[in-house]
């Protein structure tokens, strides 16, 4: 007679033999945590000696569309440039290393025909080359949190694009130049021998600053015949040697200070828009300059606020439209032509004030009433 326990044995042993087999197999949830993935192939291609030799003018020559990247930091050669593009659609990648001329040395990073385009310049510091440190004679090019100092010719330089998050320091021409047009934003420019920031025809010029220049700090479109319609917002001007900004015909400056300069602190041609704007000190530093200077006809300046200068708001032509200004403090506050929009009047002073209430009416009710202070 077969007892239960026979069977039942065969099935107790196969349970004992899956038991132990899940006892003994491990986890099956992975680990927490990210899997760090397996790095592939670098994709861009490093400028160095083999994948871009030089020729009888460059370090290093890129004659060949693609995206490309520093390894480590360059020294240059005499009569040389540093890296030399002679391809469209071409990306550079500095790395954040350094790229240096030495004595004699040509451009740091040149594009040097203008049927080359979409070249970009990223990431790094160029500095004392003989000619710019980097200069992009194609149309739509880009560079991009770039230092570029001591250069003997401009700081950057381009046709057009962009320029962005860039610093130019010492530079013996302008700091930053498009010899057509482009935008710049978030850039500084300070201690060059020329203009801080010029964009030659029309562009666009916002969150910059521009300190002790030799020339302007900022110059848009009085370069060229029929240059114009620039825009600059957001940016500030000190103690440069030529006028804070200088501006073409159909140019809008808003929101700006000018601090300090020595010639004007806005100084601008025809049918322009001046709104919103602090000069302070103008004809600084031993010169003669108003706060705002109209040359030309057709502009309208408004709601700027001009003190402590040779002059507060200077208009040479007659056709201006003036409203809304302020100033104060000035040798002379207003010079104006005859034949303009415009009405002074000298702001009435208030008693001290405490509490809820008090004062007194500016000195007019009419609400394009500029005003004396």
């Amino acid at each position: 007679m077969t007892s239960r326990w026979s069977r039942w044995a065969p099935a107790g042993a196969a349970l004992v033999i899956v038991a132990t087999g899940w006892l003994f197999a491990g986890p099956l949830d992975p680990p927490a945590g990210l899997i760090a993935p397996t790095p592939g192939p670098e994709p861009r291609i490093a400028i160095n000696a083999t994948n871009t030799p030089g020729d009888a003018d460059s370090v290093f020559h890129i004659g060949q569309p693609g995206s490309y990247y520093l390894e480590g930091n360059v020294t240059g050669e005499a009569a040389k440039h540093g890296i030399e593009i002679v391809a469209s659609g071409v990306t550079i990648d500095l790395n954040g290393f350094d790229l240096i001329g030495v004595p004699e040395s040509l451009q740091g990073i040149r594009v040097g025909s203008s049927i080359y385009s979409n070249v970009s310049v990223q990431n790094g510091s160029v500095r004392d080359w003989g000619g710019a440190g980097v200069l992009l004679g194609g149309r739509n090019s880009a560079v991009d949190r770039v230092r570029s100092s001591n250069n003997g010719s401009h700081g950057i330089a381009a046709l057009s694009g962009t320029i962005t998050d860039c610093a130019v320091y010492d530079n013996t021409g302008n700091g930053i130049l498009f010899t057509f047009t482009g935008a710049v934003a978030n850039c500084s420019a300070e201690h060059n021998s020329g203009n801080g920031i010029v964009v030659s025809h029309s562009g666009a010029v916002t969150n910059c600053t521009a300190d002790q220049n030799d020339g302007d700090g900022f110059n848009l479109g009085t370069s060229l015949g029929n240059a114009g319609g620039s825009t600059i917002s957001h940016c500030s001007a000190s103690l440069n040697l030529g006028n804070g900004m200088a501006l073409g015909t159909g140019c809008t400056a808003e929101s700006c200070s000018l601090f300090a300069n020595r010639l004007d602190g806005i100084l601008l041609e025809a049918s322009c828009r001046i709104v919103g704007n602090a000069c302070q000190q103008s004809g600084y530093l031993g010169g003669t300059g108003a706060g705002v200077h109209a040359t030309g006809t057709d502009n309208r300046i408004e709601s700027n606020n001009c003190a402590g200068g040779d002059l507060g708001i200077k208009v040479d032509a007659a056709s201006n439209f003036i409203v809304r200004n302020s100033c104060s403090g000035n040798a002379t506050n207003w010079d104006i032509a005859a034949g303009n929009v415009c009405f002074v009047v000298v702001g009435a002073t208030a008693p001290a004030i405490f509490g809820a209430a008090g004062g007194t009416p500016p000195g007019s009710i009419d609400p394009n009433a500029n005003f004396s202070y």
